[in-house]
């Protein structure tokens, strides 16, 4: 098969500024200039070759410490990696050897950074919000902020809302869960997380106007009443609270969970590659230093276990719903076997739906399908998990954008995100409540 593929690298070259220290003090330096590389191989190479290619450079990423955003699949048109400054000559190196040309599409991350941070710092010159009403949904927060904010929802809101500790993240933080419900035992439950990664900071902000939307637009929207008047909610906006803290205050770009790996000065686990749904199999690592690393043993993350604790207790919910960013994509199991899954066509209508609405919007155009057809083989992860226990309207989402931006997408996106996120968000709930099982 013939093609000619475009593939976009972001190239994060670390570079010393005196700006950058005054940024976040004690902040981890991203010393470098940083590229978004537009690669295109030769017209006669095929999708086969080009992955021989790709992994390749995944396996010497370790030890040139590449960061891949977005990694390759057999239909993307591009993959996003982030290259410290000392790796950047000899990744050029092995690109060109390959016959992958590129070209810039950024070429400096830290500029980003230092003016996602400028804006936080303008905002936190601000009055503290007194209620969820002055609340400015549109900017990024801190992890104290949005814990404030839960606080104040629950308090203006006690007959619908309550907050549930479902487990506390290896550093001792709580895991905060959002009930929206009006009454009854044990019913049956929709849930929806954000923040998996911590780096992806429009997952947790979409999640806090998630919250605020629930509660307004019960009772003045039938669709939404009518599965709140029959169904619960489950809402954790930030499910990774340790590694969101990290990225505010030391590297804006870390994944994974803070726990230390024994036997390795490299710390963390990717929280989605930690479920017991072939864990440990193709597209997760065996190497602690790896973002992709699946953890000693599956569930072995604080953050996953309460979940997977929780889900297993409640017995009752019908749909699990796990946001990320970025690539513009709803997924639905499976994504560690080509087995297809048995609800495999109507989660497939049911997503076309879902995006279809989404783009209704403002035009935001989504891929869909399971995920190792739509991306890549990924062991170990959330949603694989929960469908085989049975939860059948299990869905991924990565939100905005397709790289222009990827995880630093500019707070003016964060509203309307989570608008077009939201339309997807109501025809799953409700096809859930139509179609209880």
């Amino acid at each position: 098969m013939k093609v000619l593929l475009a593939f976009a690298a972001l190239l994060v070259a670390v570079l010393a500024k005196e700006t950058f220290d005054g940024f976040v003090q004690n902040r981890e330096q991203n010393e470098g200039v940083q590229f978004i590389v537009s690669l295109l191989l030769p017209k006669t190479l095929c999708v086969e070759t080009f992955m021989n290619k790709l992994d390749c450079l995944y396996g010497v990423c370790i030890s040139l410490q590449l960061d891949f955003w977005k990694g390759v699949t057999e239909v993307a048109t591009h993959v996003d990696v982030r290259v410290p400054f000392h790796s950047l000559q000899s990744t050029k190196t092995y690109l060109e050897s390959q016959d992958i040309k590129y070209s810039i599409m950024i070429e400096d991350l830290q500029v980003m950074l230092d003016e996602e941070q400028e804006e936080m710092d303008s905002a936190a010159r601000d009055a503290e919000p007194r209620n969820t009403d002055s609340f400015d949904f549109s900017r990024y927060h801190t992890l104290n902020e949005i814990y404030s904010f839960q606080d104040m929802l629950v308090a203006e809101n006690p007959k619908m809302v309550s907050k549930i500790v479902i487990g506390r993240s290896y550093e001792g933080r709580p895991l905060n869960v959002l009930k929206f419900s009006t009454g009854g035992t044990n019913r049956p439950a929709i849930w929806i997380d954000t923040g998996i990664h911590s780096r992806e900071w429009v997952t947790q902000a979409s999640g806090t106007w998630f919250a605020k939307k629930i509660v307004t637009d019960y009772g003045s929207d039938p669709a939404l009443t009518a599965i709140l008047d029959t169904m619960d909610i489950f809402l954790e906006i930030v499910t990774n609270p340790d590694g969101y803290y990290y990225t505010h205050n030391t590297n804006r770009m870390w994944r994974k969970t803070r726990k230390p790996n024994s036997g390795s000065s490299c710390v963390g686990v990717d929280p989605n590659r930690n479920w017991d749904a072939g864990f440990g199999g193709a597209g997760a690592s065996s190497n602690p230093c790896s973002e992709t690393y699946h953890g000693p043993s599956a569930h072995s993350e604080s953050e996953v276990k309460s979940i997977v604790d929780f889900v297993k207790s409640h017995g009752n919910l019908k749909a699990f719903l796990s946001i990320h960013s970025y690539s513009q994509m709803l997924l639905y199991p499976y994504g560690y076997t080509r087995t297809v899954a048995k609800d495999q066509a109507e989660l497939h209508a049911v997503a076309e739906k879902a995006i279809t609405d989404l783009a209704s919007l403002y035009g935001t155009r989504y891929r869909y399908g399971s995920i190792i057809t739509t991306i890549y083989q990924a062991s170990g992860g959330t949603i694989d998990w929960t469908y085989n226990q049975g939860i059948k309207y299990s869905y991924t989402f990565e939100l905005r954008d397709t790289g222009r931006y990827g995880f630093i997408l500019p707070a003016n996106q964060i509203i309307p995100t989570a608008k077009e996120t939201w339309l997807a968000l109501m025809v799953i709930m409700d096809h859930t409540y139509k179609n209880l099982y």
